[in-house]
């Protein structure tokens, strides 16, 4: 049995919302082993995504949050590896707006566990950038997952529907910088950071406010 390990793959497409559509790069984590790997994130190319695992088994399709750019592809991939959809309840709105006839698979609560390849992921509901949106801690490889919620300099945007800037902080002192200081961040769009790099500069942003 090998180890878990951590693989990453780059799709790009489009984000749209509030009449605005924007070109994005988004990150896709594959996380597991030789065996079993779970998704995180299923933006924009589900033939990228069916590639990248190959023939190992999918055992779900964790999505961060419901915007369009990191769910478009879920059904699709879905379909092609029979994995169920997982969400946060708190996202079934957003979700909605992008696939209205084709629901998720399962809701998402905090602290849930997630197993794949000997190791656990927990679900750390960390709302802001949209009211469902989660992290993914994932202790035995020091690295947390956290969508677009933190980013290596700053917090995620909150300034369209559904998103909040108070509680956006809430979340990143709360949920994130708690974690141990070396833990990797590993982000929905752009490079990782780590909590330890991030962490001292928390009052800044509530400063300029973003």
């Amino acid at each position: 049995m090998t180890a878990a390990r951590i693989e990453h793959l780059v799709t790009s497409g489009t984000f749209s919302l509030d009449d605005g559509t924007w070109d994005v790069d988004n990150n896709v984590w594959i996380v597991g082993d030789d065996e079993e790997v779970i998704v995180i994130d299923a933006p924009h190319d589900a033939e990228a995504i069916v590639a990248a695992v190959g023939d190992r088994q999918v055992r779900a399709i964790v999505c961060t949050h419901g915007h369009d750019d990191h769910i478009d592809a879920a059904p699709a991939l879905a379909d092609a590896t029979g994995a169920p959809i997982l969400i946060h309840l708190d996202d079934r709105l957003l979700w909605r707006h992008t696939h209205p006839d084709r629901n998720p698979d399962g809701y998402l609560s905090d602290m849930r566990r997630i197993s794949v390849a000997g190791i656990e992921l927990i679900v750390l509901h960390t709302p802001g950038h949209a009211p469902g949106a989660i992290s993914l801690h994932a202790p035995a490889l020091g690295t947390v997952f956290t969508g677009d919620t933190l980013f290596a300099g700053g917090a995620g945007a909150t300034g369209r529907s559904y998103s909040d800037f108070p509680t956006i902080i809430r979340s990143i002192r709360g949920r994130l910088l708690v974690l141990p200081p070396e833990t990797v961040v590993r982000t929905g769009h752009g490079e990782p950071t780590t909590i330890g790099a991030e962490a001292p500069h928390l009052d800044e942003w509530i400063g300029r406010g973003y």
